[in-house]
């Protein structure tokens, strides 16, 4: 059992102890508490010994505490130590580091709680921190400033030549976080080679000054490629005026750079196409009422830049009365709304003539909303409302005049199949027919001899041959036959494909009508021809050819029943008797042209090549025949053609060609005689000649005309004549004529 003195030295201990002392049961009921403890919480002896341990502490720290002096209840532990806080009486918290044992007693254990008030140290340690942390905090964000803003620092130190570089900064130059060499000779390296001795130079002169100093350089990286960089820096001397570091950053301005030469480049270009064309603009302050015109906007006006002020009253003198309220509402408009506008008006030149303009701008705005600037172009398009002024009327005549020439447009859809005509087209097929319908609806209103004609026509139509006129005979509403003469235009794909077709119809029936007088009228005037030449070559052989022969027997049988006449005379009679007989044979040969009866039993082929053979010993030429495939049943109209045509063409060869050989050829196929006849001549214009409506081909074009052929010609000058002749085998007149 402790004695008195003992027990009393323990209790002035307890007492006088500046550390806060408590005595708590394994339940952390308070048995005895010091004064230290009682004035660190604010509470007397007996109001703490009437709470329990942990009604002192928030509830974080609470609860950890009580973990702890659980384990200790069970013996897992005998001490433990930890920082907590505790309530004051007043509310406010203080900091304390408890130190917790277990005492053993020979009755129940005790609990011994010691707590040393550290709340001054923990404010410190507590602002420490959170100093520590702003530090780290703002160098993180200056880190990102840096990053994100494209800036990077360095540091110098000239006396140990050490240059320290933020990973910012070696990504700036290309280089991988610490691959920076650290020199300023490494640094020089990688500035551009054309920049190099100037970034020296600023250098140098900071060191000397140690002025604040920038500039501008282009650094190549490791890859190749150039990039700008814009540098601030600054030396700091010794006492001496030595320096002895240098600070400063550097800020990637590549970009800007791009995007002011890129500016620069746009400005240019502008100016390039102001300057070039006929474009004019202006800039005017609202407020000072300062107009700035640029470009043409002078000659747009018709003034030069020396006559004018750039005034906007200038402006407003020169617009076309007519136009200026239109002009003003449409600048309100833009204004009141914020939009731009867009106008189009006439000016007023100081000679009279007027021109047309199409301008664009807007309103540049103030802070308050207030506009204080406008800014336009206009662009001169006189040349352009000249030619919608032409097109209008070129459209109104082309209007007329399909109405008077009975003609409607067409448009033909390829891949849908849809046609759309004009309104006219009622004039010519009925007031029944629609304006659109299909291309199938057309073809069935076709007349079907001239339907295979058309598709001919369409299969013929390609990319490098888009044009074709073809005619055919339609079926008007009142049930009559019209012919049209149809000119188109195709057009295609990338592909080749036919994609559309347009064109413009016209109504030829009254054209065709007239062919057909005229054909029928031709057709007479060459049967009446052919009668009489018929009738005159069979006058020549029977009668005066033969009246000839027997003139020449009579003079032979004088010349011998007088054999004592002079020689002279003698000579004389044998002379008129080679005359005679020349007579006859021109005669003779007359007759054969004017009726071959040749043609008439033998055949084309065989007249043909005896025409040849005459006429070379008529014309003392020579003449080539060559014939193939002819075929034996041809019509007496086609045969009389040909041969009329070979005859034809012969005779002017020989009058006009200037050489003494010609070719013929006579050719058959499945669908038509060929007939060619060549020299190889002086040659002529074949368009001219023919438009001129000479007798000889025109009378071999209406010949061919009357059998459904065609005639074409071949000529140079100087390289020789080819007459081409086509007759069909089954030939039928046709009233469509040689396009039909």
């Amino acid at each position: 059992m402790e004695s008195a003195p003992d027990t009393q030295l323990f209790r002035d201990v307890f007492n006088a102890s500046p550390i806060g002392i408590a005595v708590e049961n394994l339940d952390g009921e308070p048995l005895f508490v010091n004064p230290a403890f009682c004035s660190m919480l604010g509470f007397s002896e007996e109001e703490l010994r009437r709470k329990h341990c942990f009604d002192f502490s928030p509830p974080d720290d609470a609860e950890r505490d009580w973990a702890l002096f659980q384990q200790l209840r069970a013996g897992s532990i005998d001490h433990y130590q930890l920082e907590k806080r505790y309530f004051r009486r007043d509310g406010s918290l203080v900091w304390g580091r408890l130190s917790i044992s277990l005492l053993t007693s020979r009755s129940s254990p005790l609990v011994l709680a010691m707590v040393e008030d550290i709340t001054d140290k923990k404010n410190l340690e507590l602002e420490r921190n959170r100093k520590e942390e702003a530090l780290r905090v703002g160098e993180e964000r200056f880190r990102l400033a840096q990053s994100a803003a494209c800036i990077g620092t360095f540091e110098w130190n000239i006396r140990t030549g050490v240059n320290t570089w933020t990973p910012e900064l070696e990504a700036m130059y290309g280089l991988p976080a610490g691959g920076f060499g650290g020199t300023q000779t490494t640094f020089e390296n990688l500035v551009h080679p054309d920049d190099r001795a100037r970034v020296i130079e600023l250098v140098d002169r900071s060191l000397k000054t140690g002025q604040s100093t920038k500039g501008e350089w282009r650094v190549v990286w490791p890859d190749g490629s150039v990039h700008w960089i814009a540098g601030r820096w600054q030396a700091f001397m010794d006492e001496s005026g030595e320096p002895l570091r240098v600070i400063g950053v550097n800020v990637d301005v590549t970009q800007h750079n791009l995007a002011e030469q890129e500016l620069a480049r746009a400005n240019e270009r502008l100016q390039l196409a102001i300057e070039s064309g006929s474009v004019g603009g202006w800039d005017f302050d609202i407020k000072t009422g300062k107009n700035m015109w640029f470009g043409k906007a002078h000659a747009q006006l018709g003034m030069t830049p020396d006559e004018t002020s750039g005034s906007l009253e200038e402006f407003w003198v020169r617009v076309h009365k007519d136009d200026r309220e239109r002009l003003e509402h449409a600048l309100r408009i833009a204004k009141d709304r914020s939009e731009d506008f867009a106008a189009e008006f006439r000016v007023v030149w100081r000679d009279g003539t007027i021109h047309w303009l199409r301008s664009r701008g807007r309103y540049r705005y103030a802070a308050n909303g207030k506009p204080e600037r406008m800014l336009g172009i206009s662009v001169d398009i006189t040349q352009s409302k000249q030619v919608e002024q032409a097109l209008r009327e070129s459209e109104q005549r082309f209007r007329l005049a399909t109405q008077a020439g009975k003609m409607y447009s067409f448009d033909w859809n390829v891949t849908t199949g849809a046609v759309l005509r004009s309104p006219e087209h009622a004039k010519i097929l009925g007031v029944t027919e629609p304006l659109r319908f299909t291309h199938q609806q057309f073809l069935d209103q076709m007349h079907p001899d001239d339907r295979q004609k058309l598709a001919a026509t369409i299969a013929g139509l390609t990319p490098e041959n888009p044009t074709a006129v073809v005619t055919y005979r339609m079926l008007s509403s009142d049930g009559a036959l019209v012919w049209l003469r149809s000119s188109g235009r195709a057009f295609f794909d990338g592909q080749g494909r036919m994609l559309r077709v347009i064109g413009m119809v016209a109504d030829v029936t009254d054209l065709k009508r007239a062919e057909e007088a005229l054909l029928g009228i031709n057709r007479r005037l060459i049967e009446a021809q052919e009668q009489e030449r018929s009738r005159i070559g069979r006058e020549l052989h029977d009668d005066i050819n033969q009246k000839v022969a027997l003139l020449a027997v009579n003079l032979q049988t004088l010349k011998q029943d007088l054999p004592a006449f002079k020689k002279r005379t003698g000579r004389q009679i044998v002379e008129i008797c080679e005359r005679v007989a020349n007579l006859g044979s021109d005669i003779q040969a007359l007759s054969h042209r004017l009726h071959s009866s040749k043609l008439e039993y033998l055949g084309l082929e065989a007249a043909a090549a005896s025409f040849c053979k005459e006429f070379s010993m008529g014309q003392n030429a020579e003449t080539t025949f060559h014939s193939e495939n002819i075929p034996k049943e041809i019509s007496a109209d086609a045969a009389l053609c040909l041969f009329r045509v070979l005859q034809e063409a012969l005779q002017n060869a020989a009058k006009h060609s200037g050489v003494k050989r010609f070719e013929v050829w006579l050719k058959g196929n499945l669908n038509e005689i060929q007939l060619t006849v060549h020299d190889s001549g002086v040659g002529f214009d074949a368009e001219r000649v023919m438009n001129e409506h000479g007798l000889g081909l025109t009378s071999m074009r209406e010949r061919l005309k009357l059998v459904g052929g065609q005639l074409s010609i071949d000529s140079k000058l100087v390289s020789g004549t080819t007459i081409h002749a086509r007759v069909p085998l089954s030939p039928k007149v046709k009233s469509a004529g040689a396009d039909g």
